[in-house]
C-alpha cells in the first residue's frame, strides 16, 4: 500500500533550480536510502516530503492520517522534563487508560449485581485494548531504548535542558522510535553515535514495522538497513532495488549501458549525415538522401552521459622507505593522571600495515594517537618509531589550520619553496580551483577544511600516516576517493574511524581498545565482527565445559567425557525443576489464601483458573523430573 507519493517535485531558490521532475513513492515497510552528491538537495527534499518546506511546483500526497516522524540533522527539542519523563510522554494516552483500569478495580469492591457485571465486562474489554497497545511492556520499551542509546539509569532523572547537543539529538531519535510512526524520516541518524550504538540502531531498524526513508553518509549503515536506494540528481530521482553496495554496482552498469547506447547512436548519426552530404546533390540518390535527412530530424537524440566523476583526485606517496618495524608500543596505558582509560596496550606495527583502532567512545582512541605522536604523555609506557619513519598526522579537530589564512596561503606557508603552480595544482586535485583558493579558512565548511588538511598532508610525502577520523565531514564521493588513495598508498597507516565501510576497505588489521587493554585482529572490520561473535559463542560454550580432568589412561575417554557432561546437565535441570516446583507450590498456596479473603466472583474465577494452570505446570515438571531421573540412572549404570 502506498503511504506517500511525490509527483514532479521542483525546488528553486532565487530562480536557480536545485532539482526538478522528482517522482517518488513510499510503500508500507519500505526501507529507502536517499543518496546523492553533497548539495544535490537531499535534506531539502526530505523537508518537502514531511511538509516542513513547500515545493516550487509539484504535489505531495500522503495516506490519510499517516503517522510520520522526522529527525533533522542535529535535531533538538526544548523541554523542562527529565529524560525518563519525556519518554513517558509518548505513552500519555496509554497511561490514562492504565489509570482508568486502576480506578475501575477500586470500584469493583464497591459494586454488586448487574452493575458489577457491567463494570467487569467494560474492564475486560479495556484491559485487552491496553494489552494490545503495549500497556504491559511500555516501560520495558523505554528502558531498552534509553539503554540502547547510551542513557544509563543514572541519567534518567537528568533535565533535558542539561544534555549536550549530541545527547539531545540521540534522545530525539529514541523518542521517535518509541512513537513507532508508520513512516520514519531520518536525516543523518548516525551522527553523534558510536559504532556500538549504530550497530544496535541497525538491528532495531531492520526489524522496524513501519517504513523508513533515510539520508546517511554511513554506507555500512545503509548496507545493513536499506533495501531500496534512490539517487538524487538535478533532473531525476533514479530508483535502484538493493542496498548501497548494490546501488553502486547497478549505477556503474547503467552508466556504462547509457554510454554504449550514446556511442552507438553517434555512429549511426555520423553514418546518416555522411550519406546525406554525399548524395543530396546527386539526382539518382537525392530521394534516399532526403529520406535519411528526415530520419535524422525525427531521431530523438540521446544526451551525452556523464560518467561518474569522483569528488577529488587525492593521492599520497612516501618520499623515503621506512624500516620493517614502524611502531612499537609495549604494555602502555593511556589516559590522564587520575584516570586510566585503557591498559595494557601493545602495538607491533610493520611496514605497509593498515591498522584501524576501534572501541567505545571515551575509551581513549584519540588519546592513544596523541600519545604516540607526543602531544599527550602516556600514563605508562612509550611509543618507539622504527628506522627512517616519517610521521604525518591528521587531527579531526582541524586545529592546525590558521583561520585568517586563505586556502592558498595555508598550503604555501607550509611549503614556501614550492612553486605556486604546484600548490594550485594540488589544491585543484582536492577541488579548490579558481577563486576558491582565495577563500579564508574561517569561511570554509567542515568538509572543505578536511580537504585542505588532506591536501597539506599529501604534500608532506610521509611514510607513516596517523589519521584521527579522516572521513568526518566528507561526502560519500570524497570518502571513496580517500579510500582509494589510502589503499594505493605505499606507506603505513594507523587510524581511528567510526566509518565501518571505510575501515572495511582500508584496514588490514583491527586493534580493539577496551578498559582491559588492546586486542589485535588480523583482518578487516567484517573479520573483526566474525571473530568477536566466535569469541562470544566460545565463552558461552565454555560455561558448559567441565574443568575436571578425566583420567588419561581410559580407552573410552571421549565417551566418559560426554556421559559426565550429560549427567551434569541433567543434574542442573533436576535442581531447576525442584526450584520451579517450589515456586509454583508457593504461588498456589498464596492464591488459595487470597481466595479466602475475597467474595468477588470475578476474582475468585481468575484465581481458580491460575491455580489450575499452576497445577498443570506442576504435573508437566513432575513428568520431566521422572524422565530425567530415569535417564540419569541409566547413564550411571552404563
Amino acid at each position: 500500500m502506498i503511504i506517500l507519493q511525490a509527483n514532479k517535485i521542483e525546488r528553486s531558490f532565487a530562480g536557480e533550480v536545485l532539482f526538478e521532475n522528482i517522482n517518488l513513492q513510499v510503500d508500507e515497510r519500505d526501507r529507502i536510502a536517499l543518496v546523492g552528491k553533497n548539495g544535490a538537495g537531499k535534506s531539502t527534499l526530505l523537508k518537502i516530503l514531511v511538509g516542513e518546506e513547500a515545493p516550487t511546483s509539484g504535489d505531495i500526497n500522503r495516506k490519510k492520517d499517516l503517522s510520520l516522524s522526522y529527525l533533522a540533522q542535529n535535531s533538538r527539542f526544548e523541554s523542562e522534563n527529565t529524560v525518563y519523563d519525556e519518554m513517558l510522554q509518548v505513552f500519555a494516552e496509554l497511561r490514562q487508560t492504565e489509570k482508568r483500569l486502576r480506578d475501575m478495580e477500586l470500584q469493583m469492591g464497591e459494586l454488586t449485581g448487574q452493575a458489577l457485571e457491567q463494570l467487569i465486562q467494560t474492564y475486560d474489554s479495556l484491559s485487552e485494548e491496553f494489552r494490545v497497545a503495549g500497556g504491559f511492556t511500555y516501560e520495558a520499551d523505554i528502558r531498552a531504548l534509553l539503554n540502547g542509546f547510551k542513557f544509563d539509569e543514572s541519567m534518567w532523572q537528568m533535565k533535558i535542558s542539561a544534555l549536550s547537543g549530541g545527547q539531545n539529538t540521540r534522545l530525539a531519535l529514541a523518542k521517535m522510535l518509541l512513537e513507532k510512526p508508520e513512516l520514519l524520516v531520518l536525516d543523518e541518524p548516525t551522527n553523534h553515535l558510536d559504532i556500538e550504538t549504530i550497530a544496535w540502531l541497525e538491528n532495531y531498524l531492520v526489524h522496524y514495522k513501519g517504513a523508513l526513508l533515510i539520508v546517511s553518509h554511513d554506507r555500512y549503515f545503509l548496507d545493513k538497513v536499506a533495501t531500496i536506494t534512490l539517487d538524487l540528481t538535478a533532473t531525476s530521482l533514479d530508483r535502484y532495488v538493493g542496498n548501497y553496495s548494490t546501488f553502486v554496482e547497478l549505477k556503474e552498469q547503467k552508466l556504462l549501458t547509457e554510454w554504449q547506447n550514446y556511442e552507438k547512436q553517434q555512429k549511426e548519426i555520423a553514418k546518416l549525415e555522411d550519406f546525406v552530404q554525399k548524395n543530396i546533390v546527386r539526382a539518382s540518390t537525392t530521394k534516399r538522401a532526403q529520406a535519411r535527412r528526415k530520419q535524422l530530424e525525427k531521431m530523438e537524440r540521446l544526451d551525452k552521459p556523464t560518467l561518474q566523476q569522483k569528488s577529488a583526485h587525492m593521492a599520497f606517496h612516501s618520499e623515503k622507505t621506512s624500516g620493517n618495524i614502524v611502531l612499537t608500543v609495549e604494555q602502555a596505558a593511556v589516559g590522564y593522571q587520575h584516570e586510566i582509560l585503557s591498559e595494557p596496550i601493545s602495538i607491533d606495527q610493520r611496514k605497509l600495515d593498515a591498522i584501524a583502532i576501534v572501541g567505545p567512545n571515551g575509551i581513549g582512541k584519540t588519546t592513544l594517537l596523541k600519545s604516540i605522536i607526543g602531544q599527550i604523555p602516556f600514563v605508562k609506557g612509550e611509543a618507539k618509531f622504527g628506522a627512517n619513519v616519517e610521521v604525518g598526522y591528521y587531527d579531526q579537530t582541524q586545529s592546525a589550520l590558521t583561520p585568517s589564512n586563505s586556502v592558498l596561503e595555508e598550503l604555501w606557508s607550509a611549503f614556501p619553496t614550492r612553486p605556486e603552480v604546484d600548490i594550485r595544482n594540488r589544491l585543484g586535485a582536492f577541488l579548490f580551483s579558481g577563486d576558491d583558493v582565495k577563500k579564508s579558512i574561517s569561511m570554509l565548511s567542515g568538509g572543505e577544511k578536511a580537504r585542505v588538511l588532506l591536501a597539506k598532508l599529501s604534500m608532506e610525502n610521509n611514510n607513516f600516516l596517523i589519521l584521527d577520523e579522516p572521513t568526518n565531514h566528507l561526502d560519500i564521493d570524497s570518502k571513496e576517493v580517500l579510500e582509494d588513495a589510502l589503499i594505493q598508498y605505499d606507506g603505513t597507516l594507523l587510524f581511528v574511524s567510526h566509518d565501518r565501510y571505510f575501515i572495511n576497505r582500508v584496514a588490514t588489521k583491527v586493534l580493539e581498545l577496551s578498559e582491559t587493554g588492546s586486542t589485535l585482529y588480523l583482518g578487516d572490520y567484517d573479520y573483526y565482527l566474525e571473530k568477536k561473535a566466535e569469541q562470544l559463542a566460545n565463552a558461552e560454550q565454555a560455561v558448559e565445559v567441565d574443568s575436571t580432568a578425566s583420567s588419561s589412561g581410559a580407552t573410552d575417554y571421549q565417551a566418559q567425557k560426554e556421559s559426565q557432561k550429560e549427567q551434569r546437565k541433567i543434574a542442573r535441570r533436576l535442581e531447576q525443576i525442584e526450584t520451579e516446583m517450589e515456586e509454583l507450590e508457593g504461588r498456589s498456596t498464596q492464591l488459595q489464601a487470597t481466595m479466602l479473603e475475597t467474595n468477588d466472583i470475578g476474582e475468585l474465577t481468575d484465581f481458580q483458573k491460575e491455580i489450575e494452570a499452576l497445577a498443570l505446570q506442576q504435573d508437566q515438571l513432575m513428568q520431566e523430573w521422572a524422565d530425567l531421573a530415569e535417564k540419569s540412572e541409566q547413564l550411571l549404570s552404563s
